[in-house]
């Protein structure tokens, strides 16, 4: 397995990442299954808050393995702060992992249950100067993870996303996204699990603070198929749909889950 091409296939897929990145075998690996029954309600975990600048939302691009939107993060414009966190931390990509089917894709499960997507708004911590660097650090970088479910009505916050898809059908394909503001993906409720975890994606870096909202979001069945029309090959390569780009559930390994409500 050749170091680039980490993916989600049987020959470069999940079971496989640790023999070029030992990483992916540590003590803190994400996602988790959360059950209820062994989290500790914490009545000192405050709640996040999200301060977003529209104007800070620049492209939507298709890498081959994920749709992801990159933010302006040069100085504190989109911040994240409070809950678990200690400062303020820099909103720097938005990325969705999702399924071949509407029955399975999230990464994190609850209680057995599968979400048909995840979305994840990984941010970093300022203090330790670039995000190179907090991806050295335990306390470098925050995720907000939303689940996302399927009902009956699409949802118009994943619009604007799912409106660009078409620009960016094939691998390495990327398009202006201008003036988006992510707060909008929030679900009402703001309860949360919180626990020390990594990137779910080689290297694998033990250095996230995982802040994963309770209540999902709804997208409709279409908005998941449009989603899953997005191609992992080059433009001039046959069209293979890119799906199931979620990593499985790793070992607790003794971490506790903390719940910010009862």
């Amino acid at each position: 397995m050749a170091q680039s091409v980490w993916g989600y296939d049987s020959d470069n897929g999940p079971e496989r990442w640790h023999e070029n990145y030992p990483l992916a075998k540590g003590d803190k690996q994400s996602p988790i299954e959360i059950n209820s029954k062994d989290v500790q309600h914490d009545s000192s975990l405050s709640s996040w808050h999200a301060s977003y600048d529209p104007g800070a939302a620049k492209t939507i691009l298709n890498n081959g393995r994920t749709c992801r939107v990159v933010f302006d993060d040069t100085f504190d414009r989109s911040v994240l702060r409070g809950g678990p966190l200690t400062g303020a931390y820099r909103l720097r990509q938005l990325h969705l992992h999702w399924g071949s089917s509407d029955l399975h894709g999230s990464e994190h499960v609850i209680d057995g249950v599968k979400y048909a997507a995840e979305l994840h708004m990984v941010h970093w911590n300022p203090k330790h100067g670039n995000f190179a660097g907090a991806l050295k650090q335990p306390d470098g970088v925050a995720v907000v993870g939303v689940f996302l479910k399927v009902g009956k009505t699409p949802k118009p916050e994943m619009k604007r996303i799912l409106e660009e898809i078409d620009n960016i059908k094939t691998k390495g394909k990327e398009a202006p996204f201008l003036h988006f503001d992510p707060s909008i993906l929030f679900p009402k409720s703001r309860d949360y699990w919180t626990y020390h975890g990594s990137f779910t994606t080689p290297p694998c870096e033990e250095c996230i603070t995982w802040i994963l909202l309770r209540e999902p979001i709804e997208v409709s069945s279409d908005q998941m198929a449009k989603l899953r029309s997005l191609s992992k090959n080059d433009e001039n390569e046959p069209l293979s749909p890119l799906v199931d780009n979620w990593r499985p559930p790793q070992p607790l390994k003794g971490r506790i889950v903390r719940a910010s409500f009862k």
